[in-house]
């Protein structure tokens, strides 16, 4: 159901803890159905594998696919109380009770039950693999330090425990909204009563058939979903999928919450003609990079904000082909104009930038630029690689042996911001030798530069395309550990991957100051990746909607689409 509507100035803005997920609108006439759009693909049901990853998937289930926390604008990861509590049991070693509520069902009428966390265990800790994991997992941050999980299947209590001496700091953003898939469906697919016996027995056989379907058969295809396959344990479930009608996300009455205030939201996602969208009223709620695409915002009738997020602006380099030497790397990172970049095409916009996020180039890749240690590892890259350097680019392309290099940097087009980049750094790197090549297209994933399509992909923090990032910077660290799927450009040093586990479980400040600033000497050596800036975004909304809170994280604007509402 689509209502046109005209566009005028609306947008509430409030922090997490003004605005709760659970918090009341407003009386009124409200209209039945909101249009939100944002600046990825919606191609699969699971954010956890590496494409769900790089896909707009958490963007759009994470009040469909609910857990135990979810990221709040400030990027940290609160508790969701509908879904159960989480309680530590004294002792050493870290274990937590998770208690599922008595109440929780999916929309097919199945109970949400410990097999869910056991499922999501296996699929995101690495530790079933032959050759190769079985499970195709994004990122095994904190799932790889569980020793084991207590479960009876079916029931709805959990224990986790945690390997001795891995008591993973960031767990409460373990097990959390677009984490926990209906485990029953993965059974259900592999021919068996559940999934948490053969995971426990080890029983690679069964596993690997779960894993299968775990990695590839949640996919999403316009005007060929089986919504069967897709049950929801949150206040919205998938209704419909076709590129006419958008995806159709209506309300759960199997939800035993606080019911959602808007009976549905249609997702209109990447590829979608947002131009002819807002013409004809059927766009409420847009989320998307600055300057990436058309700028609605200032068309009359819109209120738009803009600041700072999570994710930080990065090139991320191949380590074999073209810049498979370090010095090859560092050649590319001393003729790019970092700081000209973000004074042109890195500030947040109307709103200033906060707490330390968007004020400049981001200098460090372990700590987050709002941390207390954060201006201290800065200072390891000194005055390098502020500016574009052409006297050090030759010197270290002549040190790879090279006089000459040809970089093909790619990227998800459309996207005239980062178009913009490239172009820059064409022009810049060219009096050095190098050729900054423009190999972005519209079906591109970061997975090109594992495949060796291009030489090094422009994106967000991961190398994701879209938002991304949280006030914990573990998808930032994790990104450049050995064999993490979203470790795209193949880099692997094992010094580094000792300092990401140690970060992991330490909250001592000095500690973690040692950790990050050795890492940072490392990692600017060996040049893995070139941080920008905090990616600025953007948030825009229409006349009579309330309590969009725009959420410049991991998670976007969606994060509460069960509290928005559209009034007449």
């Amino acid at each position: 159901m689509h209502v046109k509507r005209r566009w005028s100035a609306a947008l509430v803005a409030a922090s997490a803890a003004a605005v709760s997920i659970t918090a009341c609108s407003p009386a009124g006439d409200k209209v039945p159905s909101i249009g939100y759009s944002f600046d990825n693909v919606v191609d699969t049901y699971n954010a956890r594998t590496v494409d769900g990853a790089s896909s707009g998937a958490r963007q759009a289930f994470t009040r469909v696919q609910v857990g135990f926390n979810y990221l709040g604008p400030e990027g940290g990861a609160l508790s969701d109380n509908d879904i159960g509590t989480e309680t530590v049991v004294p002792g050493d070693t870290l274990t937590v009770q998770y208690s599922i509520a008595p109440a929780a069902t999916y929309s097919d009428g199945a109970p949400m039950a410990c097999d869910d966390l056991v499922l999501a265990w296996a699929a995101n800790s690495g530790r079933f693999a032959t050759d190769r994991p079985m499970f195709d997992a994004a990122s095994t941050a904190g799932y790889s330090d569980i020793d084991r999980i207590d479960c009876v299947p079916g029931g709805k209590e959990a224990t986790v425990v945690f390997a001795p001496g891995r008591n993973y700091q960031n767990w409460r953003a373990l097990f959390g909204a677009t984490d926990l898939l209906p485990a029953h469906v993965a059974a259900r697919a592999a021919g068996v009563p559940n999934v948490v016996d053969p995971i426990l027995a080890d029983d690679t056989d069964v596993v690997s058939r779960i894993a299968d379907f775990w990695n590839t058969g949640w996919t999403l295809t316009p005007g060929s979903i089986d919504t069967s396959l897709l049950p929801s344990a949150g206040p919205y479930r998938v209704e419909s999928y076709t590129e006419e009608g958008g995806l159709v996300l209506v309300a759960n009455d199997a939800w035993w919450g606080i019911p959602p205030e808007t009976e549905q939201v249609v997702v209109w996602p990447r590829g979608t003609d947002t131009a002819a969208k807002v013409a004809d009223g059927s766009l409420d709620v847009i989320d998307q990079g600055t300057g990436a695409f058309d700028a609605v915002g200032e068309t009359e009738g819109f209120a738009t904000t803009s600041q700072p997020s999570r994710g930080v602006e990065q090139l991320t380099f191949a380590t074999t082909g073209a810049l498979a030497e370090a010095s090859a790397r560092r050649a590319v990172a001393a003729c790019i104009p970092r700081s000209d970049l973000f004074d042109t095409l890195g500030h947040p916009g109307s709103q200033a930038a906060s707490a330390g996020l968007g004020s400049g180039v981001v200098d460090a890749r372990l700590v987050e630029p709002d941390t207390l240690q954060y201006p201290s590892v800065a200072t390891v890259i000194g005055d390098r690689y502020q500016r574009s350097n052409l006297d050090q680019a030759s010197k270290e392309l002549a040190a790879a042996g090279e006089s000459a290099l040809t970089v093909r940097v790619g990227y998800r087009a459309p996207d005239a911001r980062r178009a913009q980049e490239v172009s820059r750094m064409a022009t810049d790197c060219a009096a050095a030798g190098i050729t900054i090549q423009d190999a972005s297209s519209t079906e591109f994933t970061p997975s090109a530069l594992r495949d060796g399509a291009v030489d090094a992909v422009l994106g967000n923090t991961g190398s994701l395309p879209g938002p991304s990032g949280s006030a914990s910077g573990v998808l930032a660290r994790y990104s450049l550990r050995t064999g993490i799927g979203l470790n795209f450009g193949g880099y692997s040093n094992g010094r580094i991957d000792a300092i990401v586990d140690q970060l992991a479980v330490t909250d001592d400040p000095e500690r973690i100051l040692a950790l990050a600033t050795e890492g940072e000497n490392i990692l600017w050596n060996d040049m893995p990746s070139l941080p920008l800036y905090n990616e600025p975004r953007t948030t825009v909304v229409s006349d009579g909607m309330q309590d969009v809170v725009a959420n410049p994280t991991a998670a976007g604007a969606g994060w509460n689409m069960d509290r928005w509402v559209l009034l007449r």
